[in-house]
């Protein structure tokens, strides 16, 4: 039998009878992160990392059973070999490492190549069967590097302060908003965080990740001027009552699909900061490359390009069907096709 295959509830491995980021309800579950896509409320128990513990039982509450493991600990269920190594996505992100009769399958998860203080680094696994995302998997997503980003943000913060204008960065509530949060310089001034992204924080600090002093807006009123904070939200707070009170804003998000000018656009912000969670065009190929896998599953956003490519490359590929939806701060209005015209051959 093959060591995972599809199911209506998600990856299922039959020999050790568990799922992974199953996106229905089921006895066993190992999850690669705890963003709420891939951690789905009401299996019975779940088996995770340990370096993100408290940011799991914060999105899933405290009633299932939770097993929580060192990444490379090896558990041996049912004869497979079970094992959670860094992905680079967030705190507690991990791939999942299976090993049976000879055969070795990595499940990616979601996962990036780049720099981040709150997490441990992309760690590259050998396999035979990779499951790999493809968020952004077209040319054109092409990330610069962090501390460039964190820059512009910086710039963009002080002259919004010169000119007496809050700042309002757009954020994911849980990954994103961290990562910004433990780049951006504290001494540039106050950082106003939405009352979401505060309960994330400390289960961040929870997870022993060390993050700069933040207020909320309801500790903040009355002591901070807004034309001095960066102000942390998500997205899901643009056109809000809750930005009224910091009167005059400039808006900004931070996310990979600000690559695409009309994207930008569409959303009404100011600014646009090409910043991601995920990996991009280059770091996908060079990821998938570093397996040595002989055939490779492509799920989560441009899996048909991605798949041609491969194909065109003498690997074999195809299609995973996934019902995740991506996360608020990653996930266009539209996916626009023009994007992906001519790809198919292009490095």
């Amino acid at each position: 039998m093959p060591l995972i295959s599809e199911t209506p509830s998600g990856l299922y491995c039959e020999q050790g009878d568990f799922y992974i980021d199953p996106w229905l309800p089921v006895a066993r579950a190992i999850v690669t992160h705890a963003h709420s896509d891939h951690a789905r409320w009401g299996c019975r128990s779940y088996l995770a990392a340990r370096a993100g513990d408290a940011i799991l039982r914060m999105r899933l509450g405290g009633t299932p059973h939770y097993d929580f493991v060192g990444y490379g600990e090896v558990i041996n269920h049912r004869g497979v070999r079970v094992s959670l190594h860094p992905s680079g996505h967030m705190t507690g992100g991990a791939q999942v490492r299976l090993e049976a009769d000879g055969e070795i399958v990595v499940v990616s998860g979601d996962y990036k190549l780049q720099e981040d203080a709150t997490c441990a680094p992309f760690e590259p696994l050998r396999c035979d069967l990779f499951v790999t995302e493809s968020t952004f998997g077209l040319p054109i997503y092409r990330w610069q590097p962090s501390t460039e980003v964190i820059a512009e943000i910086e710039q963009w913060w002080l002259d919004n302060q010169q000119h007496k204008v809050c700042s309002v960065l757009f954020a994911y509530t849980v990954g994103k908003a961290q990562r910004l949060l433990s780049a951006i310089s504290p001494s540039l001034g106050p950082f106003i965080v939405h009352g979401a992204i505060l309960g994330a924080v400390q289960a961040y600090r929870n997870c022993g990740v060390t993050l700069p002093k933040v207020m909320g807006v309801q500790e903040a009123e009355g002591k901070v001027d807004w034309a001095t904070a960066l102000v942390v939200a998500p997205p899901s707070a643009r056109g809000s009552v809750w930005l009224r009170r910091f009167g005059e804003v400039s808006l900004a998000n931070a996310s990979g699909w600000m690559q695409i000018r009309g994207i930008r656009r569409r959303q009404g912000v100011d600014r646009g900061f090409v910043m991601s969670d995920h990996v991009d065009w280059l770091g996908l190929q060079w990821a998938i490359a570093a397996t040595e896998a002989s055939e490779v599953w492509v799920t989560h956003g441009y899996t048909r390009q991605v798949v041609q490519h491969l194909s065109n490359r003498g690997i074999a590929a195809r299609e995973v069907h996934t019902e995740f939806r991506g996360e608020l701060a990653e996930e266009p209005l539209e996916k626009d096709e023009s994007m992906v015209e001519g790809v198919q051959g292009n490095d």
